[in-house]
C-alpha cells in the first residue's frame, strides 16, 4: 500500500513544480502556490483525529486516496487559479494516509520491530519514487502533457482496490482503529509539553524541509542549469533511490544507534546546502551537492520516526500521531515561505545557507535524544534484568 501511494504522487512530483513555473512564470509565485496549498492541507490534518472518531479508518483512507486523484484532474485540466487547491489535496492525502498507515504500525509492529518494518517499507519507497518522477516527466515532455496526472488517478485506484479487497479477507491489519482519536487542536499542548516528544518532531520536521525544497525546486534547479527537462525527473528519481539504503541504515543503527545516524545525517545535509550557497547561481556540479544532501535525508527517512514512535506513550498514540503528522504541512508551509523570503531580499542561493543553517539545527537537537535510542528495545531488555527503559507494546 506504501508503494501504490507513493508511485501515485511520485508521478506528479516532478511534473508540478515544472506545470506551476509555466502556468505562472516566476520562481516567488510557484513558493506562495505550494505555502497557500500547504496552509490549506493544516486544516485538514489538525481534524483527522476529530474525522476518525466519527468516520471507520478504511473510510478516511479511501476518502484521502479520492482527494489524491482530484488532486491530480486539477492539475491536468484545473484553471490555474485552482493550483493551490490542488497541492493542498496532494499534501492533505498524503497526510491522511501516513496517519492512518502510522496508527497501523503502532498498533500492530512491536517496538522491536519498527526499524526492520521502517526500512522495508522504504524498499517498497525507493522503488516507486525512483521509477515515478522520471516516469512522469518523461510522459508530461515526450508523449502527453496530462499523461502522468492521468497515470496518478490509476495508481491511486488500484490502492483503494487493494485496500478494500484486505478489507475483504478480514485481514486483521485493516480492522478498526484500537481506540478513538480525539482532535489534534487538544492535543497540541499535550503533546509539545514533552521534551521527546518535541524532539521527534523537530528531527522530522527539518528533515521534511529539506526535501520540500528538493522537491519544489530541484527541478527548477536542473532546467536553470542548462539540463533538460527530463533531467530534472530523473534527478528526483535518483535523489528518491537513496531509500534503498534502507536496510544498509538498519544495520547501521544496530551498531552505532538511531540518535548517532540521525546525528551525521543532519551534519552531511548541513554541509550540503553550505556547499550550494557557495556555489551561487544554478550550476551542473551543485547537482552533486543535491545528492549528498539526499544521502542524508534518505538515512533521516528511514530512521526520522523511530524517536516518535518508540517514545509515545501506548495510550496517546491516536491523539499525538494527529499532532505529529503536521510535520508534512508544517514543512511544505516553510520551505516555500523560507524561498519567498529570501527571493524578495536576495539571491535565490541565499536560500541554501538557510537550509545550512536549520540541518546545523537538527545536529544540535538529536544530540537531546535520550541515550536509550542508541540500542534497539530487544538488546535493551537482554542487558537489563529490570524493565526495559521504553515500555514494550500492549499488543
Amino acid at each position: 500500500m506504501a508503494g501504490l501511494e507513493g508511485f501515485a504522487r511520485a508521478l506528479m512530483v516532478g511534473t508540478i513544480p515544472l506545470v506551476a513555473l509555466e502556468a505562472l512564470g516566476s520562481k516567488q509565485a510557484v513558493s506562495v502556490v505550494f505555502m497557500v496549498g500547504s496552509g490549506l492541507t493544516v486544516f485538514v490534518t489538525v481534524n483527522i483525529g476529530r474525522l476518525e472518531r466519527t468516520v471507520p479508518r478504511r473510510w478516511v483512507l479511501t476518502g484521502g486516496v479520492v482527494s489524491l486523484m482530484t488532486a491530480a484532474a486539477l492539475f491536468a485540466w484545473g484553471p490555474p487559479w485552482a493550483m493551490p487547491i490542488a497541492v493542498g489535496l496532494r499534501s492533505a492525502e498524503a497526510s491522511i494516509f501516513s496517519v492512518c498507515l502510522s496508527l497501523y504500525m503502532m498498533d500492530f509492529i512491536g517496538k522491536a520491530e519498527l526499524t526492520r518494518a521502517e526500512s522495508r517499507r522504504s524498499v517498497w519507497l525507493a522503488a516507486t519514487w525512483v521509477s515515478g518522477p522520471l516516469i512522469g516527466t518523461w510522459l508530461w515532455a515526450s508523449w502527453w502533457e496530462d499523461a502522468p496526472f492521468v497515470a496518478s488517478m490509476i495508481a491511486a485506484l488500484a490502492l483503494i482496490a487493494m485496500h478494500w479487497r484486505l478489507r475483504f479477507l478480514q485481514n486483521p491489519v485493516l480492522r478498526g482503529p484500537v481506540e478513538p482519536a480525539p482532535s489534534a487542536l487538544r492535543s497540541i499542548p499535550r503533546f509539545f509539553g514533552q521534551q521527546n516528544l518535541r524532539i521527534a518532531y523537530a528531527i522530522t520536521c527539518l528533515r521534511s524541509i529539506f526535501w520540500a525544497t528538493l522537491f519544489v525546486f530541484g527541478p527548477i534547479y536542473v532546467v536553470e542549469a542548462g539540463l533538460g527537462e527530463w533531467v530534472a525527473g530523473a534527478f528526483l528519481s535518483v535523489a528518491s533511490g537513496v531509500l534503498f539504503i534502507g536496510p544498509l541504515v538498519q544495520r547501521a543503527a544496530d551498531r552505532v544507534g538511531v540518535r548517532a545516524l540521525v546525528n551525521r545525517a543532519f551534519g552531511l545535509m548541513s554541509a550540503s546546502m553550505l556547499a550550494l550557497f557557495l556555489i551561487g547561481d544554478a550550476r551542473p556540479i551543485g547537482i552533486v551537492f543535491w545528492m549528498t544532501g539526499a544521502i542524508g535525508g534518505g538515512i533521516i527517512d528511514v530512521l526520522g520516526n523511530i524517536p516518535f514512535m518508540r517514545l509515545v506513550k501506548p495510550r496517546e498514540r491516536s491523539a499525538m500521531t494527529a499532532v505529529f503528522s503536521t510535520w508534512r504541512e508544517v514543512s511544505f508551509l516553510v520551505a516555500p515561505a523560507l524561498a519567498a523570503l529570501v527571493l524578495a531580499v536576495a539571491p535565490f542561493h541565499v536560500l541554501y545557507l538557510v537550509l545550512a543553517v536549520l540541518m546545523g539545527a537538527g545536529v544540535a537537537v538529536t544530540t537531546m535524544l535520550p541515550h536509550r535510542l542508541g540500542q534497539q528495545p530487544g538488546q535493551r531488555q537482554q542487558r537489563s534484568a529490570g524493565s526495559p527503559a521504553v515500555a514494550p507494546s500492549p499488543e
